[in-house]
Order: C-alpha cells, then sequence, then structure tokens
C-alpha cells in the first residue's frame, strides 16, 4: 500500500528521506530517554538530517496541523460510532488522545519537515541495500 519511493513511506515508517533505508530517529519515539531525538546522520546514505542549527523548529508548526487533524479524526470517529457524548467529555477525549499520541505527533511531524526539505534518490536507494 505504500510502496518504498513514496514520502507517505517515508513519513509512516520514520524512514530516511533519501534513501529510504535508514532511520530517521535514535529510538522509539515513546521511548522518553531519547524523546523523538534525530540522528545526525543516515546510517545507510550518510545524509546529514539537519541543515542549520535548530532546523526541526519549524516542525513545530506541521505537529500544531497534525495534532488538529487527530482531534479532527476522534470527533468524526465519534460522529461514526455514535457516540453521544457532550462537550466535556469529547474534550476530554480528545485530550487524553493527544497526549497519548503526542511523542508519534512530534516524529511524524519531524519526518514530514524533514521530507520539505530532502528528496527521495532511486540512484542512492538502489546503491545502500
Amino acid at each position: 500500500m505504500f510502496a518504498k519511493g513514496s514520502k507517505v513511506y517515508t513519513i509512516l515508517f520514520l524512514k530516511c528521506p533519501r534513501c529510504q533505508e535508514g532511520d530517521f530517529l535514535e529510538a522509539n519515539p515513546y521511548k522518553l530517554s531519547n524523546f523523538n531525538k534525530v540522528k545526525e546522520r543516515c546510517p545507510k546514505c550518510e545524509l546529514k538530517y539537519s541543515l542549520e542549527p535548530s532546523f526541526y523548529y519549524g516542525s513545530m508548526y506541521v505537529s500544531y496541523a497534525v495534532g488538529i487533524a487527530v482531534a479532527v479524526a476522534v470527533y468524526v470517529l465519534t460522529l461514526i460510532f455514535g457516540l453521544e457524548l457532550n462537550v466535556a467529555k469529547l474534550f476530554g477525549l480528545m485530550v487524553t488522545t493527544l497526549v497519548l499520541a503526542m511523542p508519534w505527533i512530534a516524529a511524524v511531524s519531524k519526518s514530514i519537515w524533514a521530507n520539505i526539505f530532502f528528496k527521495y534518490d532511486k540512484n542512492i536507494a538502489e546503491q545502500v541495500k
């Protein structure tokens, strides 16, 4: 469904944007000791993941948009499943979901941000396999 070579594959599986082979993060997003720490370079193609100091500050804007999308998805799912929640319970459900999804949202946002600046290179991907 999400084939290599697509941005969606890179973002969802947190892989290198250029070769899609190396890992993007130091550890799982939910490992709080390395909370969404991006590797300095791709272990496969040696792409430097940061163009400048504080490069990933821009991912905060992406994180906001992803968080809104998650909150809207929670609302739509409550409508689909026919849950009749008052405003306070719906708000509580959204906040709980956002808190639990926060590490994933931050990781995906950094991956989206990196994919804006780095492009997939099929030739490099074939060389590093």
